[in-house]
């Protein structure tokens, strides 16, 4: 026997799960690979999904890396809450500019498909750069918006942060704001991608995707001034 973490029939591509990570050490092979004049560090937060003793439970209130509560009202919300910790880790060495890939929200999927990669950023010029090295790259992106206005859907009554606000209105936008709690005042960056083919096409064949990473790696030398 065993335990479904979500319905069954949403349970057969929870592998593709661990897309961003494998998309984050995609570019970082690239930008090594490539020779770089720049300092990289990669963090990959990489735990066990599994219903368990000391597993998450509805209504849990988890206190951060960066010390801000968490209100864990989804416990399919799990990604953000090591990708959390994993930022806050990483601005602690105050990075010239911090990046996330996440395969985090349904929303972000229902927004814009498979084939995009929406991306937050608060810079014009970085997403501008962005924008031309995926038209470069033929690997397309779409920016969404840091919208300030929604910052108090994941302000719950009793923690800093609610992991998954009620309503399912912009998921996509609410995840990408929690997240940007946890990188402070670091110039950051974050993907929301999918990274998986759902049907083979001519030169992409069904399965992992590598999404975003070949514009960003483009992009780099641009925006970092290399």
């Amino acid at each position: 026997g065993g335990l479904n973490l979500k319905p069954g029939n949403s349970m057969a591509l929870m592998k593709k799960d661990m897309g961003g990570a494998a998309n984050v050490l995609g570019l970082a092979r690239m930008i090594m690979a490539a020779g770089l004049k720049l300092q990289l560090r990669v963090l990959i937060p990489a735990v066990e999904n599994a219903v368990s003793g000391p597993a998450f439970r509805p209504g849990d209130v988890l206190t951060s890396r960066k010390g801000l509560t968490v209100e864990n009202n989804n416990t399919d919300a799990e990604g953000r809450l090591v990708l959390a910790d994993a930022l806050a880790l990483a601005a602690e060495d105050t990075p010239d500019l911090l990046i996330s890939m996440a395969t985090l929200t349904g929303a972000a999927r229902v927004a814009v498909g498979p084939d995009l990669s929406p991306f937050y950023t608060d810079r014009d010029a970085d997403a501008a750069a962005l924008a031309a090295s995926a038209a470069r790259t033929a690997d397309p992106v779409w920016r969404m918006p840091f919208y300030d206005p929604y910052e108090t859907m994941i302000e719950p009554g009793i923690a800093d942060l609610d992991n998954a606000p009620s309503g399912g209105f912009a998921g996509s936008i609410t995840a990408a704001l929690f997240l940007r709690r946890f990188a402070g005042d670091t110039r950051y960056m974050h993907f929301d991608i999918y990274g998986w083919t759902p049907s083979a096409a001519p030169g992409r064949p069904k399965g992992g995707a590598l999404q975003g990473a070949r514009a960003l790696f483009s992009a780099l030398p641009d925006m970092l001034e290399i």
